[in-house]
């Protein structure tokens, strides 16, 4: 099923205002491709994916999470998310008073066994709990664990300028274009200099850096959808699969073969 396919955000834990239940869990499965088209929480969310693979993004940036994996989204940042195939999606929704020392801003961070069992565990048990109850026992030890978590190399910041912009769209449709960023510069009327100044000035990346990103956050999303990995590795420029493979090895400390097993698990 196309991804069009728009899942419904009736009212959910995300906009309980109650202190009392510091934190709020919510399970979804999800047999297709579908989305949460753009919306925003009253409380702080973290996603996490069991299985599967799901894009998660601002008006900012883009967020790539593969299984193990979650994603931060502070309060009130207006976020899409779009399952990319099967996806288990087991949520956490954080009340503004539980989020003391949580990053404000969006990241994929790494889950640690102890946080994936706590998330799995309360997703398990009734959504509203009293004090003292199992529920709000694991509630009370997530923020502290989730503040050890380490962030992922799956974000692609988007620049505000026009120039800038116009690059960065043209590689998002096109990520095998090897074209020096001079000859960027000069499509979109701009000196080498002043568009490598602003590129790093907007995403906090060089270009090339930013070009390399782009590429993983595509490689995950493509082996996500079950392509092979030579040509995964083709499609994206790379000269030969074992580039391809040296190059998702140092940035996600894995093969493409092991983490296409994980997703598919």
């Amino acid at each position: 099923m196309s991804r069009n396919r728009q899942i419904e955000t009736a009212p959910h834990p995300g906009e309980d205002r109650e202190p009392g239940w510091p934190v709020l869990s919510l399970a979804r499965d999800i047999e297709d491709e579908a989305r949460y088209d753009w919306h925003r929480h009253f409380r702080a969310q973290l996603v996490f994916a069991s299985e599967g693979v799901m894009s998660v993004s601002t008006h900012t940036g883009t967020w790539v999470v593969p299984p193990e994996q979650a994603v931060w989204m502070p309060a009130r940042e207006e976020h899409r998310v779009v399952a990319l195939g099967r996806l288990s999606m087991r949520s956490l929704y954080l009340h503004p008073d539980a989020c003391a020392g949580l990053p404000e801003e969006p990241r994929v961070l790494r889950v640690t066994p102890l946080l994936r069992e706590l998330i799995l565990r309360l997703a398990a048990l009734p959504m509203r709990y009293a004090a003292g109850d199992m529920a709000a026992r694991l509630g009370a030890v997530i923020p502290e664990e989730i503040r050890l978590l380490e962030p992922e190399p799956l974000h692609l910041p988007l620049p505000n300028s026009r120039r800038l912009a116009a690059v960065t769209r043209a590689l998002i449709e096109e990520p095998a274009d090897a074209r020096p960023l001079s000859d960027w510069a000069s499509a979109v009327g701009a000196s080498e200099r002043t568009l490598a100044r602003h590129f790093l000035k907007e995403t906090g990346m060089t270009f090339g850096a930013w070009r390399q990103r782009l590429r993983l956050v595509k490689a995950v999303e493509r082996l996500a959808e079950g392509a092979p990995v030579t040509n995964v590795a083709l499609d994206l420029g790379y000269e030969s699969p074992s580039a391809f493979i040296a190059m998702f090895r140092r940035e996600m400390g894995t093969t493409p073969g092991r983490y296409l097993a994980a997703a598919s698990n």
